[in-house]
């Protein structure tokens, strides 16, 4: 893969200077925006829409809240899973960063001196979105549209060739789909407990005062052996 770098005339070069020469036409404050965007504005944007997705879950509630939750939950669950499958793959290609090969580049963040294949950043906002997709698909096109911008973004700061970006939106998008069976197995059961659960009940769906009540009544009751009597709530 370190063999991709070594020509000028290699598309993938090609694209890079095509893609960063945009940083060098552009104004200062410009490049500026793009820098924190592609840093953490991008990240940023798409953990306030996981976040948005499950108030939205919890306020509205109903039987499906536990399943809506565990799938919110697996969106982050899969960056983290997708980033730790990268480590072994950036060791093993040890690609070097576009910048360290090829002059006249427009770099617009320092310190990147680690090894510039799989791109983490790509990989972690694509099973982000792809994650947040496949738990509300109105609130994941927008996510997919932010993961691939923060993808194209990298390339324009000059820390990654383009099929660096491709292949962290290839991992990040597979760690997303195929875990996600294993994942929701493993997650709508925790959260149908947490549902359940008289003080932990609430990061699941909003309740009434006497929902709650009633909720830690019984859970009293089956703790001492015996079920407790129904109280009227409209009393």
């Amino acid at each position: 893969m370190a063999g991709l770098a070594d020509s000028g005339s290699n598309p993938d070069v090609d694209l890079l200077y095509d893609i960063n020469g945009l940083a060098k036409a552009a104004p200062p404050w410009f490049d500026h925006v793009m820098e924190f965007v592609g840093e953490y504005g991008v990240l940023f944007g798409l953990v306030a829409m996981v976040l948005w997705c499950w108030w939205g879950v919890r306020q509205r509630g109903g039987p499906d809240a536990a399943s809506s939750v565990a799938a919110l939950v697996w969106a982050p669950l899969a960056a983290g899973v997708a980033v730790l499958v990268n480590v072994p793959i950036r060791g093993f290609v040890e690609r070097p960063r576009p910048f360290n090969d090829h002059e006249g580049l427009e770099v617009l963040v320092d310190g990147k001196d680690d090894f510039s294949f799989v791109s983490d950043h790509a990989t972690l906002c694509m099973a982000l979105a792809v994650g947040l997709f496949l738990a509300n698909r109105r609130f994941g096109l927008v996510a997919l549209v932010l993961g691939l911008i923060g993808g194209f973004i990298r390339v324009y700061m000059g820390v990654h060739y383009p099929t660096d970006v491709v292949g962290g939106l290839a991992l990040g998008t597979a760690v997303a789909l195929l875990l996600s069976p294993l994942a929701m197995a493993l997650l709508t059961p925790l959260m149908r407990a947490v549902e359940r659960s008289p003080k932990a009940g609430w990061l699941i769906a909003a309740r009434p005062q006497g929902q709650r009540r009633r909720v830690a009544e019984r859970s009293r009751g089956r703790a001492a052996g015996s079920e407790p009597e129904e109280r009227d709530l409209a009393a």
